[in-house]
C-alpha cells in the first residue's frame, strides 16, 4: 500500500509523530458516467500532527463536484457521501495503519514456549 506524505521518513519517526497526533487518512471521490457511478477511495495521506487533511483531499472533493453528480440514481448520493467524508478531514485509518508499523516480533519468554516429547 503507498502511503503519501512519509517518503523519507523512517518508521521510528512515523510512530514517534503518531503519538503526537499525526494521521492517516483517506479521501473518497465520486464519477459517474450517464448510468453509472463510482465511489472510490484516493491514496492514504499522513497528515503530520496540526496540519489540516483539507487541503490534501481537496482535488478528490473537486473532482467528485466536477463528475459525481450526473448518473442517476448512484451519483447524487455518492458525490453527497463523498464530499460529507471529505470535509470532515478524510476517512481516518491510524489505528488500522498504527498496528502495520509496530515491531514485528515480540520477545517471547522462553519459559512461555511449550515443547513437545517425543
Amino acid at each position: 500500500m503507498k502511503i503519501e506524505g512519509i517518503e523519507g521518513i523512517s518508521p521510528e519517526q512515523i510512530r514517534f509523530e503518531v503519538q503526537r497526533g499525526a494521521k492517516f487518512v483517506f479521501f473518497y471521490y465520486s464519477v459517474s458516467v450517464l448510468i453509472m457511478s463510482f465511489r472510490r477511495a484516493s491514496p492514504v495521506y499522513f497528515v503530520p500532527a496540526g496540519e489540516s487533511a483539507l487541503g490534501k483531499g481537496l482535488p478528490w472533493t473537486l473532482l467528485t463536484l466536477l463528475a459525481g453528480w450526473w448518473g442517476i440514481p448512484w451519483g447524487p448520493i455518492y458525490t453527497v457521501q463523498s464530499l460529507v467524508v471529505n470535509f470532515k478531514g478524510g476517512k481516518d485509518v491510524t489505528t488500522e495503519l498504527s498496528a502495520r508499523l509496530q515491531p514485528a516480533a515480540a520477545v517471547v519468554n522462553p519459559s512461555q514456549v511449550e515443547t513437545s516429547q517425543v
